[in-house]
């Protein structure tokens, strides 16, 4: 049970924060950077649910991302833990979470035209915010993949977040197309 009852503590204002176990860390501490940016992910793909409120891809998009929200505070959590005994404990990102983002992302992609080129982010309000996420995503991929340079990250924790990453592209085909909105594509003499 998880219970917040004062927001503020002051401990931070030394520049440090709290892991889970205890342990302080330097604010700026690659592990502090990994779980910090998926925390902002987490954000970003608030601000999609947000935006899919009256969309004609909310129905499908909205169950499948409030999901992802909360796989993305569990994954939180175990970069939040640096002591590998404790993290087992905790809930996890599993394979399982894994191959339903991979059923997801191809259901949606089998109903997609074929790629001729890159895609712009845009393809209406939806659309572009799933491409906003996506860029965060894969930086809080970079961000997991340079802690685990240094420290003990979770199995699975590049593995969900470059799936993540994949779907959140489709996702934003998809949005575009289930919203009627074009979807702009990359026209390297168009400059």
């Amino acid at each position: 049970m998880v219970r917040i009852n004062r927001v503020y503590t002051k401990t931070g204002d030394d520049g440090t924060t709290g892991l889970v176990g205890g342990e302080r860390a330097p604010k700026d501490h690659p592990r502090i950077e990994a779980y910090g940016t998926v925390d902002e992910l987490n954000a970003a793909i608030g601000m999609v649910v947000a935006a899919l409120a009256g969309s004609a891809a909310g129905p499908t998009l909205g169950p499948m991302l409030t999901r992802v929200q909360n796989e993305l505070f569990n994954l939180g959590a175990e970069l939040a833990t640096p002591d590998a005994v404790r993290r087992a404990r905790q809930p996890a990102v599993a394979q399982r979470h894994v191959e339903r983002l991979e059923s997801e992302m191809d259901q949606l992609n089998d109903e997609l035209p074929e790629l001729r080129s890159f895609v712009l982010p845009g393809g209406g309000e939806v659309s572009a915010r799933l491409h906003v996420a996506r860029t965060v995503c894969r930086r809080a991929e970079r961000r997991t993949l340079a802690l685990g340079r240094t420290d003990g990250i979770p199995e699975l924790a590049v593995v969900y977040l470059n799936r993540l990453s994949d779907a959140l592209f489709v996702w934003g085909r998809w949005a575009a197309k289930a919203e009627g909105q074009p979807e702009p594509l990359w026209e390297p003499e168009k400059t």
